[in-house]
């Protein structure tokens, strides 16, 4: 494999966490109860019963795991704020305590030379605000920016750019329509109200950031979309649910419009149940993001649908290496994802970081399918750097083996193998791998 990649001078290397599947103390100084807490107390919700309560204790151990950010040469720190910690009710005044912790992590990385790039809401709504509505209620949206604006006015001076939302296409399916994350519901279509509330609290919030000088983004889970066969069934198919995984959640934000959803029978100019209102598609989208956050994973492959209900199935990609998630493994799908996103946006398109790509194995130290799995990865990243797409960093998930969601400690994802009995870190041979090729790719292109 080389070691290094031909990626511009300037491009930033990090890695990626999230509070609720790091963090733990669920409980201490002050911290609220969120829906995840409340999920995972849910009989056969999360596998094994795992849950966050612990996770990685990231809460105490954080110097040691910003010394192995140090010692991997990261340039960039992809973390969330636990709203809980910061409102434990998700309104009111901040929890000074909550608080405090993250100015601490966010001195200690500067200290290391690492920027923190915070996501504000990775999943972990507060319980309280659930029960009114949550996504669903769009007072939510408002209470959203007024967190936003209590973190940047804490941690504003050090951090100069805040991604918004991570995943809220996620969020909203796996949450809201079909039940298998946190909260829990299964609502189907009638979840859509939870896209629009997620995008209007992403542009509240970012009109509260942008009025304290700093820089926003926002991190999408895209996938670039295949039709199973030329057959006009399947390219409709495919074509429906690239609009709905894709352009709901990225229209709206560059566009400053929604996409057409009538393979949803929702019509060209959809108003997504009620939900939107005059001038949140202005707000959503004004004055532009300053960077769009891409997590890929894998493609998806589409086929007409087999009973009433959606209007496409998903297929199997087949041929293909899996990952222990048994999720294929298709690098190119990564520069086939930029492209459609330069070739559908154009100007609008801001730049772009890789906010989330990796991959889960077993729990062996030497990981080779790990490693083998970013070279891959990297090397198509270059690819389309090569083309000119606008790609200026990129964050693998994730720095540590953590709470992976509904999947509980099954999944191991990290460069550092944690053991949750012990809390030992240990890292893998990608950790080493990872390092070296960040110091290789640094100094070739010293000086430029």
């Amino acid at each position: 494999m080389p070691d290094r990649y031909d990626l511009p001078a300037g491009f930033r290397w990090g890695a990626s966490t999230a509070a609720y599947q790091i963090e733990g103390a669920v409980d201490e100084d002050g911290r609220g109860r969120s829906i995840w807490d409340a999920f995972c107390e849910r009989p056969g919700a999360v596998k094994d019963g795992d849950t966050g309560r612990t996770a990685c204790d990231h809460y105490r151990r954080w110097p040691e795991d910003v010394a192995l950010m140090r010692e991997l040469g990261l340039d960039t720190y992809r973390f969330s704020l636990a709203w809980t910690r910061v409102q434990p009710t998700g309104r009111g005044p901040a929890n000074p305590a909550g608080l405090d912790f993250y100015d601490r992590l966010v001195d200690g990385l500067l200290e290391a030379g690492i920027t923190p790039l915070p996501t504000l809401f990775h999943w972990d709504l507060p319980q309280a605000l659930e029960d009114e509505g949550g996504w669903l209620h769009r007072d939510t949206a408002h209470r959203f920016a007024e967190y936003a604006a209590l973190a940047a006015d804490r941690l504003g001076d050090r951090v100069p750019a805040w991604i918004t939302l991570n995943e809220p296409f996620v969020h909203m399916v796996y949450g809201y329509a079909l039940g298998i994350h946190a909260p829990g519901r299964a609502l189907m279509l009638d979840a859509l109200p939870a896209a629009h509330h997620q995008l209007l609290a992403h542009g509240l919030a970012a009109a509260e950031l942008r009025a304290r000088g700093r820089e926003v983004l926002i991190a999408n889970n895209l996938t670039p979309v295949r039709p199973a066969s030329d057959a006009p069934a399947d390219l409709a198919a495919a074509d429906a649910y690239d609009t709905l995984h894709n352009r709901l959640f990225t229209d709206p934000l560059l566009l400053g419009r929604y996409p057409d959803l009538t393979a949803y029978g929702l019509g060209p100019d959809p108003d997504l149940g009620g939900a939107v209102r005059d001038g949140d598609l202005a707000l959503i989208s004004a004055p532009g993001l300053d960077g769009l956050g891409v997590n890929y994973y894998n493609p998806t492959r589409i086929a007409a649908p087999t009973e009433p209900g959606l209007p496409f199935t998903e297929a199997p990609v087949d041929g293909v290496p899996r990952t222990h998630f048994d999720w294929p493994v298709v690098p190119e799908g990564l520069p086939e994802l930029l492209r459609t996103l330069r070739d559908r946006y154009g100007a609008a398109l801001p730049p772009i970081t890789v906010t989330e790509n990796g991959c889960s194995t077993d729990a062996a130290l030497d990981d080779t399918a790990r490693t083998t799995y970013l070279a891959t990865h990297l090397d198509a990243l270059a690819q389309a750097t090569a083309e000119g797409i606008d790609v200026r960093g990129y964050c693998t998930w994730s720095l540590l083996d953590n709470f992976e969601w509904a999947e509980g400690y099954s999944q191991r994802f990290g460069l550092v193998h944690v053991d949750f009995a012990t809390q030992r870190r240990t890292p893998r041979a990608s950790f080493a791998w990872y390092r070296d090729l960040i110091a290789a790719h640094r100094a070739s292109r010293a000086g430029e």
